[in-house]
């Protein structure tokens, strides 16, 4: 811990302090080459730490942010199906229409243990995500 003490204290102290940062816009163009150089570990500090931030947040919904686990993109989390019969390229459910009996329930967030029925899933994807996805109800309309 001493070590890290050292360089944040007085390493990265004195490089801060020592910093050539104008007093006015103006100021930025009359800096040397040697002024310039030596702001360039600040500003790619700067720009890896915002890359950082943008990869790891996306936007899930308006005015909600998620944070991505390291490792993953925001790509990843704009997939529907995150688990079920990957190995295919498409996933294709048939069910006869004489097997439906009275009412079946089918999911559409793709989250349901028992996939291609829903088993409730959906609301706790709705709770994350702000989304307003639910079942797909198909019943015999009683005459």
């Amino acid at each position: 811990m001493k070590l890290v003490k050292v360089v944040v204290q007085d390493v990265i102290g004195s490089y801060l302090v020592n910093l050539p940062i104008p007093d006015s816009i103006g100021g930025w163009f009359h800096l040397s080459l040697k002024d310039w150089a030596s702001l360039v570990p600040l500003a790619g500090a700067m720009a890896g730490l915002g890359w950082l931030v943008h990869t790891s947040m996306r936007v899930a919904a308006p005015g909600l942010i998620k944070f991505c686990p390291l490792g993953t993109t925001a790509h990843d989390h704009t997939k529907v199906n995150l688990t079920i019969d990957k190995g295919n390229s498409k996933r294709v459910d048939t069910q006869d229409i004489e097997d439906i009996g009275d009412k079946k329930v089918f999911c559409r967030c793709w989250r349901s243990k028992n996939f291609p029925y829903c088993d409730g899933a959906h609301n706790k994807h709705n709770e994350e995500t702000g989304d307003n996805v639910g079942p797909l109800i198909i019943s015999k309309k009683a005459n």
